[in-house]
C-alpha cells in the first residue's frame, strides 16, 4: 500500500500566460462560524446595517467577517455544477438540487441557466450564487471547466478569496486542473481540495495525496477519510472531530440521512459499517494517518501551502454537508487587493495636465482593506440578456472595501477626472435569478446596470483618492474566423449582438488595420466551442443567422510596440507569412501559423515588444 510522501520538492511550472494574473492580495485570518438563520435574513440583515451607516461607506467589521467567497475549480466532468447545487441544496438556498443532464422529471441546474448550457448539461460562462448559513453569507462562484472558457474562470479566481479544486476520485489530477491551479497558486488563495465521485471505484486516497504532492508541490491535510469506495462507500471519518458519518443512499436530489458514530464506539462502528474488510481499513487508516500527519497548521492553509483535503460524492450527497461546514469554520474572510492610488482631481486643463505629467499613475502602492473608509470594486464579468424580454446589461462587480449603498455616486478607473456615475440600482444574484439590494458589503459579489461604459477590469471608487486595481487580461486566441450575417436585413441585430457579446468577454474582435466597421469582422477565441456558443447565442437571444470562415492561423500577439514599430518590420520583410490586424481599440495585433515562427520574431525584432495579452486602455471614457 502506497503510503503518504510528507514532504518533496515544488515541481510546477508555471504558464507564461498565467504569470500575467498574479495578484499581491493580503490574507488575513479566519473567523469562526456561529449558527444558522433563515436564508430571507440577508436583505433584512444588511439594510438594517445600511439605516446605521448612512454617514459614510465604511463596512462594520461584523458584515466583513460573516463573509465568505470560494471559487470552484476542476476538469470537465468532475462534478462541479452537481457540487455547486448540493451547496445550495444544504445552504438551504434551494428545496431540491438539479441534474445536469435533465432526465424525467429532473430539472435544469440553478447554475446552468443560458439555452446552450441546458441542452449540452455543460457550464460555458461564470456565475454567482449567494446564500446565508449560520450566521455566515457564502458567495459561490461556478466556473466553467471546459477549456475554451479558461478565460471565464480566471476572472471568476480574481474575484475569489478561496478556491475549492475539485477532483475526479477515478482519474486524479487532469489537464485543465493543473492549468487552474497555476493561478491559485500565484494568486496564493487558500486551496480545499474535494474528491468527488467516491461513490464509483476511485484510487486510492493515498495515491491522490501522492500525486498532489509531486505534481503541485502541495502537502495535503485529511479532514473527511473515506470509507470504501464504489458500491462499498459507506461515509467518512471526520478526523478533527473524530466522528464516522455514515450515510443511507436515497433521493439523490434531497439531503442524505446521516448517522454518526464516534471512532471509540468500535463495537457500534463495527455493526452498522457492517463489512469487517472496511472495518479493519478504517482502523488501520486511522492510525497510519495520526502516526504520518503532522498537525493542521492553517497558516499554511491561508498562504495557499497546505490544501485540506476531503472525499465524498456530490451526487449521493455524500460529505457536502461535512465540507460546507468545514469550509466555513477555515476558509478565509474578505482580504484587501493591491492598487494604485492617486488624488482625484476635478474637472478642466489643471487635471489634464496633472494627468499627462504623472507617470507613475499605474503603479501599484497601496493595499485597500476591506475595513477601508471608502468603497472599492471591480469588474470581473459583464453579461448580456440574463433576462431576454429586457435586452440587459449587467456588470458583475467584487466588492473589495466600504459598503455599497443604493443610490451612491462612484468615480471609474477609466473615465475622466471628477466623473461620477450613480449606482441607482444592484442586485444579488443567483444563477440567472436576482433580487434588489439595498447595501453589499466585502467579499460580495453584486450586479449593476451597465450602460456600455464598464469593461472587466475596471475599478469603481468613492472618495478624493482615485483607486485603481491591476486590470484582468485577455489571452492570447488560438482559433480564427470571419463571421457575417447572410442576411442584409439583419445587420443592426447583428451588430448588437456581436458588440454586446464582446462587451462580455465571450469572444475577441480583430479587424484589418484602418477597418472602420465595414470590413470583414474576425472572431478570436480560445477554442472553437466559443465560435458555436456566439453563434448559438446570436440566433436564441437576437434572432438572427451568421455565417463563419476559419482563418488558418493559431496564435495572436499584441504589438506593445506601436504601429510604428510594425511599419518597420514590414517594411524590411520580417512580417511575411503573418496577418496584421487591430483589436477593439485600433492597437496592432500579430496573427501567425505557429510557436516557432511568433517565437522567432519576438527575439530578432525585440522593438516589436510582442506579448501574448492585452489589457483595456487606460483613455477616457
Amino acid at each position: 500500500m502506497a503510503r503518504p510522501t510528507m514532504k518533496r520538492p515544488l515541481t510546477y511550472c508555471c504558464l507564461s500566460t498565467l504569470c500575467l494574473l498574479q495578484n499581491a492580495s493580503a490574507f488575513l485570518s479566519p473567523v469562526p462560524r456561529a449558527t444558522v438563520p433563515s436564508r430571507s435574513s440577508f436583505l433584512a440583515a444588511v439594510e438594517e446595517a445600511a439605516a446605521t451607516t448612512n454617514e459614510s461607506y465604511l463596512a462594520p467589521l461584523t458584515e466583513i467577517n460573516r463573509r465568505r467567497n470560494l471559487a470552484i475549480i476542476s476538469h470537465p466532468d468532475s462534478g462541479k455544477t452537481t457540487m455547486t447545487e448540493k451547496l445550495l441544496l444544504y445552504g438551504g438556498a434551494l428545496q431540491q438540487a438539479g441534474a445536469v443532464r435533465m432526465k424525467g422529471e429532473q430539472r435544469a441546474t440553478q447554475s446552468d441557466f443560458m439555452e446552450m448550457e441546458k441542452a449540452r448539461g455543460i457550464s460555458i460562462s461564470s456565475t454567482v450564487m449567494s446564500f446565508d448559513y449560520g450566521k455566515l453569507h457564502v458567495n459561490i462562484l461556478d466556473t466553467p471547466g471546459h477549456q475554451d472558457f479558461s478565460e471565464d474562470t480566471y476572472r471568476a479566481l480574481a474575484a475569489a478569496d478561496n478556491a475549492v479544486m475539485l477532483l475526479d476520485a477515478a482519474k486524479g489530477l487532469e489537464p485543465q486542473t493543473r492549468k487552474l491551479f497555476e493561478v491559485c497558486r500565484m494568486r496564493r488563495l487558500p486551496l480545499f481540495t474535494f474528491v468527488n465521485k467516491m461513490d464509483r471505484p476511485a484510487l486510492s486516497p493515498y495515491e491522490i495525496m501522492d500525486q498532489i504532492e509531486q505534481e503541485f508541490g502541495l502537502e495535503t491535510y485529511p479532514i473527511l477519510w473515506p470509507i470504501g469506495d464504489g458500491e462499498r462507500f459507506k461515509g467518512v471519518l471526520d478526523r478533527i472531530n473524530n466522528v464516522v458519518h455514515l450515510f443511507d443512499r436515497g433521493d439523490r436530489k434531497s439531503k442524505a440521512e446521516v448517522e454518526q458514530v464516534p471512532m471509540e464506539d468500535l463495537e457500534t462502528l463495527k455493526l452498522r459499517i457492517d463489512d469487517e474488510e472496511l472495518y479493519e481499513k478504517l482502523l488501520e487508516d486511522q492510525e497510519l494517518l495520526a502516526e504520518l500527519i503532522s498537525p493542521l497548521d492553517m497558516d499554511r492553509v491561508m498562504k495557499g501551502e497546505l490544501s485540506p483535503l476531503f472525499f465524498g460524492s456530490a451526487m449521493t450527497n455524500f460529505g457536502v454537508q461535512l465540507f460546507l461546514d468545514k469550509f466555513c469554520d477555515m476558509g478565509t474572510k474578505p482580504n484587501g487587493r493591491m492598487a494604485a492610488t492617486r488624488k482625484e482631481e476635478a474637472k478642466g486643463r489643471k487635471a489634464k495636465e496633472n494627468s499627462a505629467n504623472s507617470g507613475d499613475d499605474d503603479e501599484v502602492d497601496a493595499l485597500i482593506a476591506p475595513d477601508h473608509g471608502e468603497f472599492s470594486g471591480f469588474v470581473f464579468k459583464t453579461q448580456a440578456n440574463l433576462d431576454p424580454k429586457h435586452r440587459d446589461r449587467l456588470a458583475y462587480v467584487r466588492i473589495v472595501s466600504g459598503a455599497f449603498k443604493k443610490g451612491m455616486k462612484v468615480g471609474h478607473s477609466r473615465s475622466k477626472p471628477g466623473k461620477k456615475y450613480n449606482l441607482s440600482q444592484a442586485q444579488t444574484l443567483f444563477g440567472s435569478d436576482r433580487e434588489s439590494v439595498e447595501v453589499a458589503y466585502p467579499g460580495d459579489v453584486i450586479g449593476i446596470n451597465n450602460p456600455g461604459n464598464f469593461a472587466i477590469g475596471d475599478t469603481l471608487f468613492t472618495g478624493t483618492d482615485k483607486i485603481e486595481f491591476p486590470g484582468i487580461p485577455s489571452f492570447s486566441p488560438e482559433k480564427f474566423a470571419y463571421i457575417r450575417s447572410p442576411n442584409p436585413s439583419d445587420r443592426k441585430s447583428f451588430q448588437k449582438g456581436i458588440d454586446q457579446l464582446l462587451a462580455e468577454g465571450a469572444i475577441q474582435a480583430l479587424r484589418q488595420r484602418n477597418d472602420e466597421g465595414g470590413g470583414p469582422l474576425i472572431l478570436a477565441a480560445v477554442g472553437q466551442l466559443q465560435f458555436e456558443v456566439v453563434q448559438a447565442r446570436l440566433k436564441s437571444e437576437y434572432n438572427v443567422d451568421s455565417d463563419m470562415e476559419d482563418i488558418g492561423y493559431t496564435l495572436a500577439r499584441w504589438a506593445d510596440g506601436g504601429w510604428d514599430a510594425v511599419d518597420k518590420a514590414d517594411a524590411d520583410g520580417k512580417l511575411f507569412g503573418i496577418m496584421i490586424v487591430q483589436d477593439r481599440w485600433k492597437r496592432p495585433v500579430l496573427l501567425f501559423r505557429n510557436d516557432w515562427k511568433a517565437a522567432s520574431v519576438a527575439e530578432e525584432e525585440k522593438y516589436l515588444q510582442l506579448v501574448p495579452w492585452a489589457k483595456p486602455p487606460m483613455s477616457d471614457v
